[in-house]
């Protein structure tokens, strides 16, 4: 509703006007993810008020007052024994949008006992019902009376004085007469869950009743959060703490990490995923804040890295924001994080030290993760680059074994680097690591770091030929016209051909082609194309003489032998043709069109030389 002003004089000031059916549609659609949020601001004003009360009788013995949820479908009502309003506090409070009763004269040093400080959690109820009805007794009097307030959602309100025997005792009852469309969020079943889902943490008593005859009261939040409880054994301690995570988040953890840092006032515990997540994928952690469920998809307060645990946390001194559905991001938000991620580091440093079992199924499932904690942290590296498994030409293993069995370790730069040579450096006796995947090629040069008698370089392709055994004279000799013909029909391609001989002899030829040096031959050709251009003068002024890629035939493979005797001119092209393509095919890089058009060309060029020769 949106009231008229009168008018004033030029220059003087004017109250902002409020239409309050436009702020409420924009809480529902901008600030709060689901009505379903209104039971969440009744009960954290209803906390707030209880602890404002408890603030002023702090004799008052554990669970004298308590939060009551009643819901019967035809209304919902939540009550506490908090400290009350006021007629005063009820036009200050409840009548002011954006002013809230933890901003008060008095209590605003004590705000952090507080959840909510925003003054707009009442409106919530909008969302579910036209009517909001306050029936309050403020317990800062004696004999105070009692106070009614009555708000529309056409922003209009009405107050009242009555007796205090309309209440007998200090605290609120806000009760909601829901609209026909919101059955789904203010029905008893769901009030009910939602009470559990929202109070389950809550450290003062809270109750549920649906009004039927002869129904109990049940306790929403029964016991106290599971690390708040005592176990007689460290075991069934772990137990229990897995079964409220498998509980949470339905997967059984394969470990859970107890997290405390009293200087904010928090617990909880991390449980450790099962199985393997994707890179970079963040999991959403259930925080809560003085036990009121904040948010399930909190991801902020964790580091990016540690995408292997899902949180459970219950803090005094995180700020929620405005919504109460996320993290406001301050100083003590980013020293949370930080102090988690050390408690993270130190749960894989105690398994490295003393559960090898716990850490080999830890890192079968997570290694990138470690992998990616490691390049960072100079003591996860210590502690766990010995165990880290990478793929190497010994198979997958780990780099503190591979080291042991070769003295120089050699990594790739690519994967596709790693599968064009691993069978010929295998037999060769070279170590390689594939350090194509993310992070290893990183990780493997920081091996000697740990085993400073390793050495650790760059395969360079002149590494792996050196192995290479070269053919006697005689033989090069006679193979020359094949080489030479060979090497015309691949000059497209910028790759020269050569006769070695190697194992396995299975292995017809290795294609030795680098990524860099095919982008290096790409701008070399961008830039012949771009002669006399000003593009071209820039590429020329930084040409060099472009790699070429090597094809290597193996003179120990009874296909090349054969190939190399060959004296027609056109079968010897096709089956240089058809040898390069095969090499190209094995190495399992993303083939160019004019080496697919090759391959299929050389296929059935070979196919119908067969089938003449057969005719």
């Amino acid at each position: 509703m949106t009231l008229p002003l009168p008018a004033s004089p030029d220059g003087a000031d004017r109250a902002f006007q409020v239409d309050l059916r436009g702020l409420v549609d924009l809480l529902s659609h901008h600030l709060y993810s689901s009505p379903r949020v209104y039971l969440r601001e009744l009960l954290q004003n209803a906390v707030d008020a209880l602890t404002a009360r408890r603030g002023l009788e702090p004799d008052a013995p554990d669970g004298a007052f308590g939060i009551r949820l009643f819901a019967d479908g035809s209304v919902v009502r939540v009550e506490d024994d908090g400290v009350g309003l006021s007629e005063a506090d009820v036009h200050t409070f409840l009548a002011t949008i954006g002013r809230s009763s933890k901003r008060a004269d008095g209590i605003a040093e004590q705000r952090g006992d507080f959840i909510g400080q925003f003054g707009i959690g009442l409106l919530s109820c909008f969302l579910v019902a036209d009517e909001i009805h306050v029936l309050s007794r403020s317990a800062r009097t004696p004999d105070a009376p009692a106070v009614e307030w009555r708000g529309h959602g056409d922003g209009s309100y009405s107050v009242r004085i009555l007796p205090a025997s309309a209440r007998p005792r200090p605290g609120t009852t806000v009760t909601l007469t829901p609209r026909s469309d919101t059955g789904e969020w203010t029905r008893p079943d769901q009030v009910h869950a939602l009470g559990r889902h929202f109070g389950s943490l809550l450290r003062h008593p809270v109750t549920f009743s649906d009004g039927t005859a002869g129904a109990p009261t049940v306790s929403v939040n029964p016991e106290p959060a599971p690390w708040a409880r005592t176990y007689p054994t460290p075991g069934s301690r772990s137990r229990a703490l897995a079964a409220y995570g498998e509980e949470v988040f339905g997967f059984a953890p394969l470990d859970t990490i107890e997290l405390d840092l009293p200087a904010v006032g928090l617990k909880g515990i991390a449980c450790v995923l099962p199985e393997a997540v994707p890179a970079g994928r963040r999991h959403g952690h259930r925080v809560h804040v003085k036990g009121m469920l904040l948010s399930e998809q909190a991801d902020e307060i964790l580091p990016e890295w540690a995408f292997f645990v899902r949180c459970v946390i219950d803090a005094e001194s995180l700020r929620p924001t405005a919504s109460r559905e996320s993290l406001y991001e301050d100083d003590t938000l980013a020293a949370v994080r930080d102090a988690l991620a050390e408690r993270l580091r130190e749960w894989i440093a105690r398994a490295a030290a003393s559960d090898p079992e716990l850490l080999g199924r830890f890192l079968q499932a997570h290694h990138l993760a470690v992998k990616s904690l490691a390049v960072h942290d100079d003591e996860i590296l210590r502690l766990l680059l010995p165990w880290l498994p990478f793929e190497t030409t010994d198979g997958h293993t780990t780099l503190d074994e591979f080291a042991r069995t070769h003295r120089t370790v050699l990594v790739t730069s690519s994967v596709e680097e790693f599968r064009q040579v691993a069978a010929i450096a295998s037999a060769a006796g070279l170590g390689v690591v594939n350090g194509g995947y993310t992070y290893d090629r990183e990780l493997v040069h920081r091996l000697p770091e740990i085993r400073p008698e390793a050495s650790v370089a760059d395969l360079d392709p002149a590494t792996l030929t050196a192995h290479l055994d070269p053919v006697d004279r005689e033989t090069e000799l006679a193979a020359s016209a094949y080489l030479a013909l060979a090497r015309d029909a691949l000059a497209v391609f910028d790759c020269d051909v050569a006769l070695r001989t190697f194992h396995p002899a299975s292995a017809p030829a290795l294609l030795v082609d680098s990524r860099e040096a095919r982008h290096e031959r790409t701008r070399s050709q961008l830039a012949r194309e771009q002669e006399g251009g000003l593009w071209g003068d820039i590429l020329g002024a930084l040409r060099q003489e472009a790699p070429r890629a090597q094809l290597i035939l193996n003179q120990l493979n009874p296909l090349v032998r054969t190939a190399v005797a060959i004296d027609e001119p056109e079968l010897a092209r096709t089956s240089a043709e058809a040898l390069y393509g095969q090499a190209a095919l094995l190495s399992r890089r993303p083939l160019r069109p004019a080496e697919s058009s090759l391959i299929n060309r050389s296929f059935l060029d070979l196919l119908a030389h067969a089938l003449r020769k057969d005719s």
